[in-house]
């Protein structure tokens, strides 16, 4: 597993995370600015998952493969439930979803490094 991409989408979705914090607090609808950025972080969540299964693919991993691949499966499925949701949401309450949202990708993505470290 390529551990700067494994970086990179914890940055982006706890920066990701901090802004829509910052517009709940603000009593704001979700924007435009969140909505780009959650597909951004979708798209580095999707090359991840690439990088993940060539290495997997190639040999490599640990071997409680059913593990990494649910973790892998969720971290696709969240950011597009967050931002539909938020969207359904126009109170402040929308961008808290991306939050929550935002965080457990970051969340996931370091339980899937200890995970492909072989760490219990």
């Amino acid at each position: 597993m390529n551990t700067t991409v494994a970086t990179i989408v914890i940055a982006g979705s706890l920066l990701l995370a901090l802004a829509s914090l910052i517009t709940a607090v603000r009593d704001r609808p979700m924007g435009m600015v969140l909505l780009v950025g959650f597909a951004v972080l979708e798209v580095a969540v999707l090359v991840h998952l690439g990088i993940v299964i060539a290495a997997v693919a190639g040999g490599a991993g640990p071997g409680d493969k059913v593990t990494l691949f649910g973790y892998l499966g969720g971290m696709v499925l969240i950011p597009p439930a967050g931002v539909f949701l938020a969207l359904a949401e126009r109170s402040r309450w929308g961008p808290a979803i991306l939050v929550v949202a935002g965080f457990a990708i970051a969340v996931m993505t370091g339980r899937l490094l200890q995970i492909w470290q072989g760490v219990a």
